[in-house]
């Protein structure tokens, strides 16, 4: 039986720990980091490689995105009989139901107003919110976006969901396809967006679809940058439309130090860790997938490359 090779090639990732696990889980594969001018390999595990990666290597049978976005991947020349696979969940999705839920929940219980007056030395109460007042409206009802659905209609918010194809999840008001996203967005207070980023979807965040929300509205995005326009935020929350946005995700990262999201007083920064891959959990998830390949049996997760995700 010949050796499996496997090839390691990921952008700002130390390899040592990904090598020593998929050596544990996978003694008898040869598995290396990549460099140019590398023998052939049978799989490859990937982050944002090199154009010169697959260039060098068009015999792939797979490769395993460690990541949930293939967005990047997808922009380079694949070998054309080569399969993708995503990572779909790997510890992903409770991680983005707590980021999303602490950020829906802060703004919804005004904490932030609180933690101010408190750091100004004021002892103060805020009127509370009624809670039917804000509809929670998820943008993609994949793993992440279900996870995170879910979890908000577990703390009672009217939640609302709207992806390409309709979706029936408990507890979601479903919305799905071009002609009833007008009517997601309307019906929504507080929007999340899990979209994939394709073409159809670069700029979807524009001021035209944002202005739909409901006044006052908040924009929680978790996604990709190039989802939002970010002049269009900017204004929109200038006018008193949005009250507030969330963001975790940046059309460039790391967010240039003199762009305008830094000084908003209505947006919250943090720098793309609401979902962080687990290392083990996707070590386990890649090598079971892997050998099903194998097998030639089918696996859940493979990407469809004409469709972006």
């Amino acid at each position: 039986m010949s050796v499996l090779n496997i090839t390691f090639c990921c952008t700002n990732t130390a390899p040592e720990p990904w090598l020593a696990g998929l050596h544990t889980t996978l003694p008898h594969a040869e598995v290396a980091v990549w460099q140019p001018g590398a023998a052939p390999a049978d799989y490859a595990v990937v982050w944002q490689p090199p154009q010169q990666f697959f260039d060098e290597q068009p015999q792939l049978k797979g490769i395993f995105n460690i990541g949930a976005g293939v967005d990047a991947l997808l922009k380079l020349r694949l070998p054309p009989q080569v399969v993708v696979v995503r990572l779909e969940d790997a510890g992903m999705a409770v991680q983005m139901a707590e980021y999303v839920c602490q950020a829906v929940i802060r703004h919804f219980r005004d904490l932030e107003a609180y933690a101010a007056d408190i750091r100004a030395g004021h002892w103060t109460y805020h009127a509370p919110r009624q809670r039917s007042d804000f509809a929670v409206g998820v943008m993609g009802l994949g793993v992440l976006g279900a996870r995170v659905a879910q979890a908000l209609a577990h703390f009672e918010f009217p939640v609302n969901g709207w992806s390409r194809t309709p979706k029936a999840l408990a507890g979601v008001r479903g919305f799905s396809g071009a002609a009833q996203l007008d009517d997601f967005l309307a019906s929504s207070r507080v929007l999340v967006n899990l979209l994939p980023l394709t073409p159809d979807t670069t700029n979807i965040l524009n001021r035209e679809r944002l202005s739909r929300l409901q006044p006052g509205g908040y924009v929680i995005n978790v996604a990709r940058g190039a989802h939002l326009v970010d002049d269009d935020l900017l204004a929109l929350l200038d006018n008193g439309h949005l009250a507030g946005a969330t963001l975790d995700v940046f059309r460039t990262e790391p967010l240039p130090s003199g762009h305008p999201f830094w000084r908003h007083p209505k947006i919250t920064l943090t720098p793309h860790t609401s979902a962080r891959t687990l290392r083990e959990t996707s070590i386990a998830q890649i090598v079971a997938k892997l050998m099903a390949l194998q097998r030639g049996e089918s696996v859940a997760g493979l990407v469809d490359v004409g469709r972006g995700y």
